[in-house]
């Protein structure tokens, strides 16, 4: 009698409210706010934008997402240049439907058009707490649909401490684009569950399709995750059959098909682009890995394991619980630790990573483990709380994994005082009596727990990220001053403004406004990069953040009638128009000089070489030096240099004109001089103009000119999917190009994939609607 009364289930801990004022929508809602609490709590303690004067512009959050999210209110209110497949601001021209999907494709992106632009970031800031507090509410919900319903704030707690992992507050913060990752895992397990339960065929496949669309990366990985949580639900359940794993695949594939229009253009952007680094996988040191689930940890290249105290007592609990199938307890046991160990194993990280390492962090799946761990504390509670036999074993558990940490150099003594206190106020709540008010200390003691420990995580990283990230600074007064300025300039598509030096952040055509060349993507084109290059372009991250290219030869031959430059907008001298028709001969093949290769792209001799190492009087003196680091000088003419391939390139730079004879530059490093003289220049411009079209017609997938017979030529790098008068167009120097045809020319942009991916769309939506009508007829047919 005594073991029968040991394996009954133990009594729930009663909820706080009422029953009658438990509504399906409570416990979800109560996580999300309890998630906002949290984020905006840390960032208000550590006086982070918005509620401080630290600023939020670091990295990828600086010079991709804030300017995506600006150049999305422009398509969105009608005032980008260019459309969903063709920008014709950024890079000189690029693909934009593979930047679409890859940081823009969430449905929580739009919103951005409810704010004025000039609070793109609070937009962004809005929109990232956004997606934390759904992420929160949807793990709630999977727990509700999954457990029981005594417990109904034990699983907003729960829900709160997912969406508020260690790598939500430390990576998704700064980017966004992976937090729907974070809301997609729940919502693919809920997936899972219908998947088991053979229901919802048409929402199933809707729900996969959402999820990947909103952001492909974190959504694969999400979907690894689900599938071994399915296993193992259907391992527990004795419901393991052949049949549930294809209806598990056909609902995935119908899912990610339909999302094709959008995946596959990325896919094939990824392969357009300019290679990225390749990176061999390091393992992170086992203490540094133990320490990252401890509260106010930091580190860029271990995983942010961090899940609240309550997680990883109550998953320690699990193995402990009489009370519990052993199969259960050692099924989820044995995932947690799967994954864990997956995240250091080199074959396990590439699979979780698409089969490449990534340039920065290397432990971007770890809000998967977050998840497991969850759902693992989650089991335990389906049987009610813990005994005190089960609660000292969890509690073991955690004091191990602590110790375990201490070597760490990443433990500090915040972690160790709010790991101790959490610990001791969360066993405490498991041991108050069930009853009463205690019910009430109990719910304020776990939830009081995760929001210290989340906002003290929370504020800990805003702080180390500053310190150790690259910064940029935030929008102000003077970035709405520019961009009013290149607005007030702007005459596109007569001439391209130039967003200029200084920049402020890698995406500056899109955040200031303008039609320049720099452009930071992860589909940034080997073509744009390798002809920037050649002209004397600089660039950062190894090639795919590439910058503004102040130079009068680059400016004519790309049409640049106007830029930023020293505070203020000032007009070029010289350019041609968007479309010229060049001389019968063999396209100009580059050379190792940018001078040289400048020339033979604009057809004319420009530059003089320095006789001595000294320009003539009257000529401007340009430097390259693309791995040259330090100042360079001509007079009381200073400039600054940033290069050292492959990491960084020094772009062809300005030591300004001439003006004393024999006189020479001081360099930094090796470098090449060119003597650029503005007559030739100018002359060089005029006989093309005579060549130029006569009328040019822009749209928002192409562009329409007529022109002289000849070569057309298109100052817009020649990416794979342009097609010109319906044939493959030419490579001129890298530029579009294509013979006139009737003095006309009409070239399409198309990005690679897209017939392909809307005929796949296509498929998985017949095959979605052969699975609707199969289930109709089986519901109506006789039994």
């Amino acid at each position: 009698m005594p073991n029968a009364t040991r394996s009954q289930p133990r009594t729930a801990l009663p909820a706080v409210l009422p029953a009658g004022t438990r509504s399906p929508v409570l416990a979800p809602a109560l996580a999300g706010l309890l998630s906002v609490l949290a984020v905006c709590g840390g960032d208000a303690v550590a006086r982070v934008f918005p509620f401080g004067p630290r600023h939020r512009a670091v990295n990828d959050l600086a010079n991709q997402f804030v300017p995506f999210h600006a150049h999305l209110w422009d398509l969105l209110r009608g005032r980008a240049d260019g459309g969903l497949l063709l920008d014709w601001q950024a890079g000189w021209g690029t693909s934009f439907l593979p930047d679409y999907g890859t940081y823009l494709s969430s449905p929580f992106a739009p919103l951005v058009a409810l704010f004025p632009r000039g609070d793109i970031e609070y937009a962004v800031y809005g929109i990232t707490v956004l997606k934390t507090a759904v992420a929160a509410a949807a793990m709630t919900f999977l727990l509700r649909r999954t457990g029981p319903a005594g417990v109904w704030w034990w699983a907003s707690v729960l829900g709160a401490s997912y969406a508020l992992c260690g790598w939500s507050l430390a990576e998704g913060t700064y980017n966004p684009m992976w937090l729907d990752g974070l809301i997609a895992f729940p919502l693919l397990c809920l997936v899972g569950e219908w998947v088991r339960e053979g229901r919802r065929p048409l929402l199933g496949p809707l729900v996969v399709a959402v999820c990947w669309l909103a952001n492909f990366y974190t959504a694969y990985m999400a979907t690894l995750g689900a599938a071994l949580v399915l296993l193992v639900r259907l391992a527990l359940t004795d419901s393991f059959r052949w049949r549930t794993l294809l209806r598990a695949v056909v609902t995935t594939v119908l899912g990610t098909g339909l999302a094709a229009p959008v995946l596959v253009p990325v896919f094939l952007g990824s392969r357009h682009a300019y290679p990225g680094v390749v990176r061999d996988f390091v393992p992170a040191a086992g203490t540094d890995f133990l320490a990252r689930l401890l509260p106010v940890t930091y580190s860029f290249a271990t995983p942010a394991a961090f899940v609240g105290t309550a997680v990883p007592l109550l998953a320690g609990a699990l193995l402990f619980r009489r009370d519990a199938p052993g199969r259960e307890r050692w099924l989820w046991g044995g995932l947690c630790a799967a994954v864990a160990l997956s995240m250091q194993w080199a074959p396990t990280h590439l699979v979780w990573h698409v089969f490449a390492t990534p340039n920065g962090s290397p432990y971007r799946q770890t809000f998967v483990l977050s998840g497991v761990l969850v759902l693992a504390a989650w089991t335990g509670l389906a049987h009610g709380l813990p005994d005190r036999r089960s609660l000292l074993g969890g509690t073991a558990v955690v004091l191990a994994l602590a110790a375990g940490a201490l070597p760490s150099a990443l433990v500090t003594s915040w972690s160790l005082l709010l790991a101790g206190a959490g610990l001791a106020a969360v066993a405490g709540a498991l041991l108050l009596p069930r009853r009463g008010r205690y019910g009430l200390l109990a719910a304020l003691l776990v939830s009081g727990t995760l929001l210290g420990q989340a906002a003290a995580t929370t504020a800990y990283a805003d702080r180390e990220r500053l310190v150790r990230l690259d910064d940029y600074p935030p929008w102000g007064a003077e970035h709405g001053r520019r961009a009013a300025a290149l607005a007030a300039a702007d005459g596109w598509p007569a001439y391209r403004t130039d967003s200029g030096l200084p920049r402020v952040a890698g995406n500056d055509p899109l955040l200031l406004g303008g039609q320049g060349a720099a452009y930071y993507s992860s589909h940034t084109p080997a073509v744009l990069t390798e002809t920037l290059a050649a002209l004397g372009g600089g660039w950062t991250s190894r090639g795919r953040n590439l910058l503004s290219l102040d130079n009068p030869v680059t400016d004519a031959l790309f049409g640049v009638g106007a830029r930023w430059r020293d505070g203020k907008v000032v007009r070029t001298d010289g350019y041609l128009p968007l479309v010229t028709v060049r001389a019968p001969g063999p396209p100009p093949v580059y050379g190792r000089s940018p001078f040289r290769n400048q020339e033979l792209l604009l057809g004319a001799e420009v530059y003089e070489p320095p006789h001595a190492g000294a320009c003539r009087v009257g000529t401007e003196v340009f430097l390259w030096a693309p791995d040259a680091t330090g100042t360079a000088r001509l007079g009381d003419r200073e400039t600054h240099l940033l290069g050292g391939r492959p990491k960084r390139r020094a772009a062809l730079t300005s030591l300004g004109v001439q003006r004393v004879p024999n006189l020479k530059p001081t360099l930094p490093g090796p470098g090449e001089l060119g003597c650029l003289d503005h007559d030739r220049l100018r002359a060089a411009v005029t006989a093309l103009r005579t060549r130029a079209a006569t009328s040019i017609q822009v749209t928002s997938d192409g562009v329409r000119a007529t022109l002289p017979p000849g070569t057309a030529v298109v100052a817009t790098p020649r990416l794979a999917g342009w097609r010109c008068n319906d044939t493959k167009p030419l490579s001129y120097g890298g530029l579009l190009a294509a013979p006139t045809r009737n003095g006309e020319l009409s070239c399409t942009f198309r990005p690679p994939g897209l017939r392909t991916g809307l005929a796949a769309g296509a498929l998985a939506a017949l095959g979605l609607l052969g699975v609707v009508v199969v289930r109709v007829r089986n519901r109506r047919a006789p039994h």
